[in-house]
């Protein structure tokens, strides 16, 4: 099959994974990092290919494939010793695993957001097609043989929090990375800045490659 024979859905996804490989690449022009945070925006359906129904309301946000998420250049981004962590959504965890080890992490913890209301009760407005879920999960990779830094040894593993707008992760999640975690470090489909780390992501203002250094 020639390239004009290809299947417009093929063509236009090798296209966008390009797009993105390339400019992952631009922006981390050959340096490497003791540190990948990443929050990837993934896209649900059930085992037919049709989105869940409590997830159609999601469906005006941009998102990507597990396909699109794993051909990501991650591990050129990688020191040989490094950390990752991974957002995953609960009903996609052993998509997550797959991610970790493509992106050349090996699992070995992870870290639960359990999201909480103002009086400390759980907050159930999260969507789920069996539970309605109240945590989100950060898979905790390893690269090489490194261990956290001395004050991780004593971070539990679980956040409680409350939630802000959709989808935003906690601020407190760059506090944990910072102590436990060696840099230099990287957020990946980021959203907000973050003083001492680089920051790749296209909700980013106002640039998608807008690199936040310390003053």
């Amino acid at each position: 099959m020639t390239a004009d024979q290809l299947p417009l859905e093929y063509s236009l996804h090798a296209a966008s994974v390009a797009r993105a490989c390339e400019s992952l690449r631009a922006f981390a022009a050959g340096r490497r990092f003791g540190t990948i945070y990443a929050d990837p925006p993934w896209r649900f359906s059930n085992r037919t290919g049709k989105m869940a129904p409590e997830h159609r309301r999601l469906s005006r946000y941009v998102t990507m494939t597990q396909q699109e998420i794993l051909e990501l250049p991650v591990p050129q981004l990688a020191l040989p010793e490094s950390h990752l962590y991974l957002w995953v959504p609960n009903a996609l965890l052993r998509e997550g695993l797959q991610v970790m080890e493509r992106w050349g992490f090996s699992y070995r913890t992870n870290l639960v957001w359990y999201k909480i209301r103002k009086d400390g009760g759980p907050d159930g407005r999260g969507v789920g097609f069996y539970f309605r879920n109240v945590t989100e999960l950060v898979l905790f990779g390893v690269r090489g043989k490194l261990r956290t830094l001395s004050p991780g040894r004593r971070q539990v593993n679980l956040l409680g929090t409350r939630k802000r707008r959709h989808s935003q992760k906690p601020d407190e999640m760059w506090d944990i990375i910072e102590r436990c975690s060696p840099g230099p470090r990287v957020e990946l489909f980021a959203r907000h800045h973050r003083r001492g780390w680089e920051q790749w992501g296209d909700e980013l203002q106002p640039t998608p490659h807008l690199r936040v250094v310390p003053g």
